[in-house]
């Protein structure tokens, strides 16, 4: 699975966790046992997305629940996605699950349908939380399923600088000894949240003046690695990392003495939202496959699976004790990301700057 952002995001003031209705486990039964639609049986839900998405068992319990099996076709990169979208004009697939910032754009290009909520009878599981974000700020088009929210995580066995935010990757203690993620937006949004600057800024004078601060990082830096980063914090190649979600939900799980740092600069994240393309051949079925994952014992399911943070508010009581404290995000962190924000589409010329200070911060890691 390789979701390109997950990434940014912010909240609004709406965070109460505790809010969301469908948190009983009663809602669990919702729809369990239930008998084959028949209307249904025998039809094939196209879904596109990353590799690695859903448990089988999840796809396999949808298929015997209404007789609809599942073709899953898979994409490398959120870009393929939106093209194939406009290639087929929304057609082709039914299900799609990809990342918020590519979600605004096939929205706008039209080829996103507007949901029918009342035909997913299990939407108010969904937590608020992770809603009303700038790609779908009324909720009209997608269903939140997980958030990403780097973090930095290191050994303090080996590592005896206390690091509790972005600025202290760069204390000289740590050269040669950090490890990274490798996608520019991400790295470039730290470097200017460290400056006190928005991750989304379209002035090229903050972001050059954070790809000159990102410059002095290299000494630190050991390796930039995208996929794997995590195998590299736990053989000791490196001692602290800034990783992915799912990178550190791996990490702690193999090591619980790791330790992990929400950085007080604020937090970032990033959402993968599911929609269903204006032209779905089987939206029927589509409607159905969002109303199935919403409940909360296949949610919980695929939460563990994918290792991303919860966004179903009713799944929470169902993840096993061995992951709760992974992917349940803890209430006590609300408060640091508040002020966080998501990574957005910005101008095309701050984003030519930002490639070309990228590609200059990494030659000088080489």
């Amino acid at each position: 699975m390789k979701s390109k952002v997950l990434g940014l995001l912010g909240l609004g003031a709406a965070l109460a966790l505790t809010a969301c209705g469908g948190g009983s486990k009663d809602a669990a039964q919702q729809s369990t046992g239930a008998a084959t639609d028949s209307a249904l049986k025998g039809t094939t839900l196209n879904l596109y997305t990353w590799d690695g998405m859903f448990p089988q068992e999840v796809l396999d319990g949808f298929t015997e629940k209404t007789g609809v099996k599942v073709n899953y076709s898979n994409f490398d990169l959120d870009e393929t996605m939106l093209a194939k979208l406009e290639e087929t004009k929304g057609g082709d697939y039914d299900i799609v699950v990809a990342d918020d910032y590519i979600i605004q754009l096939a929205i706008k290009e039209g080829l996103v349908k507007e949901l029918d909520k009342s035909k997913i009878s299990t939407y108010d599981n969904i937590n608020p939380l992770f809603q009303s974000k700038f790609y779908d700020p009324e909720n009209k088009y997608t269903m939140p399923y997980g958030a990403g929210i780097p973090l930095i995580v290191y050994n303090p066995e080996t590592v005896k600088v206390d690091i509790q935010g972005y600025n202290d990757l760069w204390n000289p203690e740590l050269a040669g000894n950090v490890g990274i993620i490798g996608n520019y937006r991400v790295i470039d949004g730290i470097t200017l949240k460290s400056l006190g600057y928005s991750f989304n800024t379209n002035d090229l004078t903050q972001i050059q003046e954070a790809g000159d601060k990102l410059k002095t990082l290299a000494p630190n830096i050991r390796l930039i690695n995208d996929n794997n980063l995590q195998d590299y914090l736990l053989s000791g190649e490196v001692g602290a990392a800034f990783m992915y979600t799912s990178q550190v939900t791996q990490a702690i799980k193999a090591n619980p003495d790791l330790k992990v740092v929400y950085p007080k600069e604020g937090l970032g994240f990033g959402v993968m939202g599911s929609f269903i393309p204006s032209n779905a051949p089987n939206a029927e079925a589509a409607y159905k496959f969002l109303e199935y994952i919403n409940e909360p014992e296949v949610a919980a399911k695929c939460f563990e699976y994918i290792g991303y943070f919860v966004t179903n508010k009713a799944a929470e009581s169902y993840v096993s004790d061995d992951w709760k404290d992974l992917i349940v995000f803890p209430e006590d962190k609300i408060s640091l990301i508040e002020g966080g924000e998501l990574i957005e589409n910005i101008s095309d010329e701050a984003n030519e700057l930002h490639n070309k200070l990228w590609e200059e911060f990494r030659q000088e890691t080489n």
